[in-house]
């Protein structure tokens, strides 16, 4: 290849140039053009006429190659390799980015928890008085039920015993009315979450076998309803009541006294509710891969269940407890605690930071005392419509000594919005999964049914004064 330094002199030199001049017109040492690589010039020599000897001279106009083309062509190879080697961490970058979305989605109340716990941080830096605000007793009666409940769900006793319940021909409206039923009750033990996460996948299962699908909105909406107020009847029935009955010490009469009227009033309604669903008789089958309850683990799960009620009651330490089941599920059922919601535990350390830090910023605590000794009921049912029932029980608990009316708001405020429970969530998101699911038909019902309970049990709360 000709030299780059003199291709004025070399490019009109006749095809028959003689080899070997272009290292001498170069003033290269002979045989250095023609090797591999020009150290001085920079220039690829021997790629442009393969098996051309040391020292020889390849006419490009010749041979048919363009002056410079072999460097540009290794030029373009390198960087198709180098797209080649980047398209594997590309890739990689983007499915990590679509599982971080996913997860973002799903965890949406501890995301917000997370960015108020630093906003705040910013305003109050962390220091040794952080440890005072969390609350251990809460996370360690939360985290035990949690896995205690998970190992009941699956050894398979709520699928067996809604079977029992619904297997058979029967009237439409028994089975809507069981259907509803099961969440109602079910979540006074095992907290609302829960038994929605148990029993709507078995409705849509029931449903569909029935041919009813066109009430599947209406069965859904009304056992998430089902599952917020009938949690409302004991201290382990959702998260709020757990978090509020241990921080304000109140006793199991005070709270039942608190609340029952309103579980009362759910059930009367509810029941009407159900029975409203359709006529008609319904052949349900329900088809379960396994028939029969693994005795030991259900019992083993009811016996810390037990353990657990009695922490809730102050009769066992919590310590003990956490003790106690962790060390029995280590040995015998580790998959209930890879169970167990560790963003709800997580959401509620976040916001114990968060609350902590608002309480010591003054102009904030002054605020909130403010609104919530206007009127503490009306204000956390509206803080529970924007930023859900539990993170809204945590916040005004800092600021009002009025556990009677934040804890009647919170928890009828988990009804209207769908952001106003985190169950609610739970059951549109299984309802979307179904056959034939209509997001704006279940939103259009949800809307209604919210709207009307949540307006009777505001009456009722007048009514009582």
């Amino acid at each position: 290849m000709f030299h780059v330094k003199h291709r004025e002199e070399n490019e009109g030199a006749a095809p028959d140039v003689a080899r070997g001049q272009s290292a001498d017109t170069c003033g290269c040492d002979e045989g250095d053009c023609a090797s591999a690589f020009c150290a001085e010039h920079g220039q690829v020599a021997d790629s442009a006429a393969p098996g051309v000897a040391r020292g020889q001279v390849a006419d490009a106009r010749a041979t048919g190659v363009a002056r410079g083309r072999p460097a540009r062509a290794t030029g373009v190879a390198r960087a198709r390799l180098a797209r080649a080697a980047g398209r594997p961490r590309d890739a990689a970058s983007a499915r990590l980015l679509a599982r971080a979305a996913r997860w973002a989605r799903g965890e949406a109340v501890l995301c917000v928890a997370a960015v108020c716990a630093l906003v705040s941080a910013a305003f109050v830096p962390p220091d040794a008085a952080y440890a005072s605000y969390f609350d251990t007793r809460v996370l360690i009666l939360l985290f035990c039920l949690m896995a205690t409940v998970a190992g009941c769900k699956a050894s398979g006793l709520f699928d067996v015993l809604a079977k029992a319940l619904l297997q058979g021909d029967r009237p439409f409206r028994v089975v809507a009315l069981i259907l509803v039923m099961l969440p109602f009750f079910a979540s006074m033990l095992v907290t609302n979450d829960v038994a929605l996460l148990a029993f709507v996948p078995f409705s849509v299962l029931v449903l569909g076998h029935a041919g009813r699908t066109r009430s599947l909105a209406w069965v859904i909406v009304l056992q998430a309803v089902a599952a917020n107020l009938g949690g409302m009847a004991t201290p382990v029935g959702n998260p709020q009541n757990l978090y509020l009955f241990t921080r304000y010490h109140v006793g199991l009469d005070e709270f039942a006294a608190v609340l029952l009227p309103y579980v009362a009033l759910a059930f009367v309604l509810l029941t009407g509710a159900a029975l409203a669903s359709g006529g008609g008789r319904a052949k349900v089958e329900v088809p379960l891969a396994s028939n029969r309850v693994a005795r030991g683990r259900a019992l083993l799960h009811i016996a810390l269940f037990a353990l657990c009620l009695l922490a809730v009651a102050r009769v066992v330490e919590p310590v003990a407890l956490l003790v106690a089941v962790g060390a029995v599920l280590a040995l015998f059922d580790r998959p209930a605690l890879r169970a167990v919601d560790y963003g709800l535990l997580l959401t509620f350390a976040c916001f114990f930071v968060f609350v902590g830090n608002m309480g010591r910023i003054e102009e904030v605590r002054h605020a909130f005392e403010g609104l919530v000794d206007a009127n503490a009921l009306i204000t956390s049912v509206a803080a529970s419509q924007v930023i859900s029932n539990v993170p809204a029980a945590v916040l005004l608990s800092e600021f009002t000594g009025d556990w009677r009316s934040l804890l009647v708001g919170v928890d009828v405020g988990g009804l209207g919005t769908p952001v106003a429970s985190l169950a609610s969530l739970i059951a549109l998101r299984i309802y979307l999964h179904a056959d034939g699911a209509n997001f704006g038909t279940f939103m259009a019902v949800f809307a209604v049914v919210n709207t009307a309970f949540l307006a009777a049990m505001l009456a009722l709360c007048a009514a009582i004064g």
